[in-house]
């Protein structure tokens, strides 16, 4: 049966005459191996096919092996749409995905941690090109890549020999501004917790007395200042001079923040008044960095939520790290103390790295984050305050983008009842992403950026 897309009025007509009644048996598809309206937790595909016949639905090892398709209206413009894809692919382990308007047709590949576009064409010349079609997700075509693919694997497993040993190195992330309010916890704890989903072994530092990434990771459980847990193991008792905590004896597990859980090195209130007793060794500022060294083979990254100053704390914190993401809402106050810290590293934090034989900080780059969602100001404004980071502060600018959205506060700021107590329960945004649909834009903005730090990284 031939397809005409000026039959596809709306996105019902572009799921049953493209997908249904054209596409799908083109490609070899039969009804046994396809699902419609698939709901996967908080994920809501379109189709999802599979290239062997699969009753019940289950997504394992064998997932490459599926095809995930979205339909959108005509009239929607399928750039607005990547970025779920993206996260349904890799959050599925699907191979494929196709998407869809009904007057163009792409094919996107998962990569490790992205995706790419393998192909394009009008709908109009979709049957023109459905040997092309064919060719990347057609049924018979994946059963045969996955035939080569398992046959490498085998001769790979074959000839090669175990090595459990952490390959890298711990790489260790400061998130550091001075101007306050940009989202520094919001990105350290979630950027942790999609790291973490990735499959890397993340340590998350509190350097902030406000402890914020404390209370977001779900290690504030008591209500009464008696019960208080963390006043005596913290992350201050790794910097005052001794020799008997270190980053083992003051680590916590998040708790029920995300799965997997994070290990955590908890801030206090109690790291005001306590600065005092640090300011007087300048020793204090280089020993966060010494005891993180001890853990180096132990971690994948390590993420530090720093206090938005310039003191103690923060030379800590900066002086520790290997690398600088910079959150930024692109306002002027904020764009105003770039040069600060950019003064800040150069004539503080080189200068106590290169006293540890360390390589100078490297600036990530600024990222976008707190960013209005506000059609009018995304079309007009955002453009002129992204250009300024590099045109007017020659500050590198990250692709990812930390949208302003309520789901980010409401997945921190979760409660649970018990007896007549109102305990806190936070989630990472991922996590909360599972039974709230409408986190679901911030979670893929969060898979997002882990996969463009860990390809800054060089983390597989």
């Amino acid at each position: 049966m031939p397809f005409n897309p000026e039959l596809c009025r709306n996105e019902s007509e572009v799921e049953s005459k493209l997908i249904v009644q054209y596409l799908l048996p083109q490609l070899g598809y039969t009804p046994d191996t396809w699902h419609q309206e698939v709901a996967l937790g908080s994920i809501r595909l379109d189709f999802l096919a599979f290239a062997v016949q699969v009753i019940p639905l289950v997504l394992d090892a064998n997932s490459p092996m599926s095809v995930v398709m979205e339909a959108k209206h005509p009239k929607q413009n399928l750039n607005n749409h990547v970025l779920r894809l993206r996260h349904y692919l890799t959050s599925l382990n699907a191979r494929y995905g196709l998407l869809t308007n009904g007057k163009e047709i792409r094919i996107y590949e998962k990569l490790q941690y992205d995706i790419q576009l393998v192909f394009q064409c009008n709908g109009k010349d979709v049957e023109e090109k459905i040997e092309e079609i064919k060719n990347f997700i057609a049924i018979d075509s994946i059963r045969k890549r996955q035939i080569i693919h398992q046959s490498k694997i085998q001769i790979t497993q074959t000839n090669s020999i175990p090595d459990n040993k952490r390959q890298n190195y711990m790489k260790t992330i400061a998130i550091y501004h001075h101007k306050g309010g940009v989202g520094k916890t919001t990105v350290a704890i979630n950027l942790a917790a999609a790291l973490s989903k990735k499959g890397k072994k993340v340590l998350l530092i509190d350097m902030d007395a406000q402890a914020n990434t404390t209370f977001a990771t779900g290690l504030v459980k008591f209500q009464f200042e008696e019960d208080d847990d963390l006043k005596d193991r913290n992350v201050y008792h790794l910097l005052e001079k001794t020799d008997k905590n270190f980053i083992p004896d003051i680590v916590r597990k998040s708790q029920f923040f995300n799965d997997p859980e994070i290990d955590v090195i908890p801030s206090h209130i109690t790291l005001v008044s306590l600065q005092s007793n640090l300011v007087q060794s300048g020793a204090a500022r280089s020993r966060l960095a010494r005891k993180l060294e001890k853990v180096k083979s132990e971690y994948d990254i390590a993420i530090i939520d720093t206090p938005p100053s310039l003191d103690l704390y923060a030379q800590a914190a900066l002086t520790a790290a290997d690398y600088l993401i910079i959150p930024s809402d692109l306002k002027p106050f904020s764009n105003q103390g770039l040069p600060s810290v950019k003064n800040f590293i150069k004539q503080e934090i080189n200068e106590n790295k290169e006293g540890l034989g360390k390589a100078p900080l490297i600036i990530m780059g600024v990222l976008p984050s707190k960013i209005s969602t506000n059609a009018q100001y995304l079309k007009h404004n955002f453009f002129k305050h992204k250009s300024v980071i590099n045109d007017r502060y020659d500050f590198p600018l990250m692709d990812s983008i930390i949208s302003e959205r309520t789901a980010l506060s409401a997945c921190i700021n979760r409660t649970i009842i018990i007896g007549n107590l109102e305990i806190p329960d936070p989630k990472s945004i991922l996590d909360f992403a599972k039974n709230e649909s409408s986190a679901n834009i911030a979670a893929a903005e969060f898979e997002s950026l882990a996969i463009e730090v860990m390809t800054k990284l060089g983390l597989k």
